[in-house]
């Protein structure tokens, strides 16, 4: 029996219908991912399977007895003093036996006789329910859970006003895991996660036995947790067997189909309206006149487009320098009123011309600081930086894009280049601002649309250097892919802060660790750099302790270099590659036609390794 059963179910809010006639089940043990475009109703599906939301028309049907623990995509409605006090919530019942059990004790000091006998009746019930609830146990759960999300004793202490968005993330995580829940339901549970606290998840979720519905844009993250896939988009849901990378695969074999299919119906269509209109008022008429009845009838096929995301295009930008950044000595930090806080020691670092640089590490280690410090907003503590010549800024903030509140879309961009109107409409569809859109007032975009906005007018002030703080934060799936396609293509110098790896494992060439208080320059690709962290190490950082290089790693990772001497045969590798690539796609679709869950997940996975690989080969041979 499925944990939950929903039949042609929807929702509106007003005259707006956001869902329909979507059936679906969960079963024991599921591993559900959903994706889709912003806006489509994802949140809200997920809001009547908890049953915060009533459906507009049609059933849910819910175990009797399950457990539901849900994460929410926000979490600014905690209302606890503390963060402590939000995740201990879970023990609810337990909490409450104990203050049963406190006044029952009070009750067999205070009587007598037989109210004293029935008041040690009662304190020996409450005992036995204290034990049954696990009483005795959840100082030790708590502990246990708290530690794997990462929350230390000291952030458990602060109001959860005080806490920022991450901390808060993994608060309401470790709310619900103390539920123990029979159907887990989280709403974008990566968005504030670092490497950390991504790598707990996943091996949380991989590990455990509940069934779990996770909607989530991290390609990366869908991967590795699920193995079926729903997408919602126009109001449907679509539901495909395997992860992430089945799921792209199947999808895009079916839209070729139905590609196909709409050519040879237009290509139909066409022949049949010439005949008629060839035939409507000669000997054939009446021939001319069923044909065009027939054609009325005629179910067409849909048109299958391009998806609705970024379709950018970068302008020429002006060359600069060989060397675009450059830092000496460096020490990172900031200035109080009563000392002097060094966060970080730099290596002596040059970005050259045509770099992509990823920084990674996990929260609070000083990215941000980092950036605000190279390009001389905050001061260093020691040492200096430097841009190169002819160095042409552009500087995306996390979470502040710098937008005119008080403006509409269209005039944020008039204000940074006075385009022709119908061109500056133009430029914004680009971006996803059609219609009445772009007269929206700044102070009411969400998230993902102030993202967008940024981007628009950060392109158009032509820079040759993007620095980039968090830069897919509250993007979807097509508008990040999209955004990794210009980077590619941006004819400049790329130096971006982000926790998303299918970015930062196809764009970037080279990375900067931040790791116990120091910075330093990896010379080389995401994949080889966490090749180079032991599965035991990165199983701790789950647990809260450093990732520890092991020697041997390294010797590996050493000597599978080639020597500069010798050339790359890159078309040799590319070849081999896609070899290898078509094997696992013909091996993915067997696994998926014969529900092979597990073999479709380790297929899927090396599936996208190997798409990451052809890439960075493609472009190592293009520079």
């Amino acid at each position: 029996m499925p944990l939950v059963n929903a039949s042609e179910i929807g929702i509106s809010f007003g005259e707006l219908e956001v869902l329909s006639n979507i059936s679906l089940e969960i079963v024991d043990r599921a591993r559900v991912g959903i994706v889709g475009p912003n806006g489509q109703g994802k949140t809200s599906l997920l809001k009547m399977l908890t049953g915060e939301y009533l459906a507009t028309h049609g059933n849910i049907y819910t175990q009797p007895g399950i457990s539901i623990g849900y994460v929410p995509q926000t979490t600014d409605d905690m209302n606890s003093p503390t963060l402590k006090d939000e995740v201990i919530k879970a023990f609810a019942d337990v909490l409450q036996i104990e203050h049963e059990i406190a006044t029952s004790a009070t009750a067999i000091e205070a009587s007598t006789g037989s109210q004293r006998r029935q008041a040690e009746l009662t304190y020996s019930r409450l005992i036995e329910e204290y034990e049954a609830a696990g009483g005795y146990e959840y100082q030790n759960r708590l502990e246990r859970v708290v530690e794997g999300v990462g929350l230390s004793l000291q952030v458990l202490e602060a109001p959860p006003d005080a806490a920022s968005g991450g901390q808060r993330t993994r608060a309401a995580l470790a709310k619900a895991l103390l539920i123990e829940p029979d159907l887990l339901i989280l709403d974008e549970p990566t968005n504030y996660l670092d490497f950390q606290g991504l790598s707990w998840l996943e091996n949380f979720l991989d590990r455990t036995t509940r069934a779990f519905v996770v909607v989530s844009h991290d390609r990366y993250f869908l991967d590795k947790v699920t193995t079926e896939i729903w997408e919602i988009n126009g109001g449907q849901l679509t539901s495909y067997k395997g992860n992430y990378s089945t799921y792209r695969q199947l999808k895009d074999e079916q839209d070729r189909r139905r590609h196909n299919e709409y050519t040879q119906q237009q290509t139909f269509i066409v022949k049949e309206r010439e005949f008629i209109e060839r035939y409507r008022a000669g000997q054939r008429s009446q021939e001319a006149k069923g044909r065009e009845k027939r054609l009325s009838r005629i179910e067409r096929i849909e048109h299958i487009g391009a998806d609705k995301s970024i379709n950018l295009q970068t302008s020429n930008v002006v060359r600069s320098g060989r060397n675009v950044l450059s830092t000496q000595s460096l020490e990172i930090g900031y200035v109080t009123a009563r000392e002097q806080v060094k966060l970080l020691t730099s290596d002596d670092i040059v970005l050259e011309r045509g770099s992509r640089t990823g920084i990674i590490g996990e929260n609070g280690r000083g990215k941000t600081t980092f950036l605000n410090t190279i390009l001389g907003i905050t001061p260093p503590i020691r040492g200096s930086s430097a841009l190169g010549h002819n160095v042409r800024v552009g500087f995306q903030r996390q979470g502040s894009y710098d937008l005119p509140e008080d403006r509409s879309v269209i005039d944020a961009v008039l204000d940074i280049e006075n385009l022709p109107p119908l061109e500056a409409r133009h430029y914004l569809a680009r971006f996803l601002f059609q219609g009445e859109d772009v007269f929206k007032p700044v102070s009411v975009l969400s998230g993902g649309e102030r993202t967008r906005l940024a981007l628009a007018r950060l392109l158009l002030e032509n820079p040759n250097f993007l620095v980039l703080d968090e830069p897919t934060s509250h993007l979807d799936i097509g508008s990040r892919e999209a955004l990794e396609e210009v980077l590619q293509q941006f004819d400049g110098t790329v130096l971006f802060v982000s926790h998303d790896r299918a970015l930062i494992s196809l764009l970037a060439d080279q990375l900067l660790i931040f790791e116990d208080g120091s910075v330093t320059l990896f010379k080389n690709k995401f994949a080889e750099w966490a090749e180079t962290r032991d599965e035991a190490a990165l199983d701790s950082i789950g647990r809260g302790k450093p990732a520890v290089k092991t020697k041997r790693r390294k010797q590996q990772t050493k000597q599978a270099h080639v020597p500069d001497n010798q050339p790359i045969d890159y078309a040799g590798k590319i070849t081999s590659l896609e070899s290898r690539l078509v094997r696992i796609e013909q091996a993915l679709l067997r696994a998926s036609q014969e529900n092979d869950v597990d073999k479709t997940k380790k297929l899927g996975l090396l599936h996208a390794e190997t798409n990451l690989e052809i890439e960075a080969t493609w472009r190592a041979w293009g520079n």
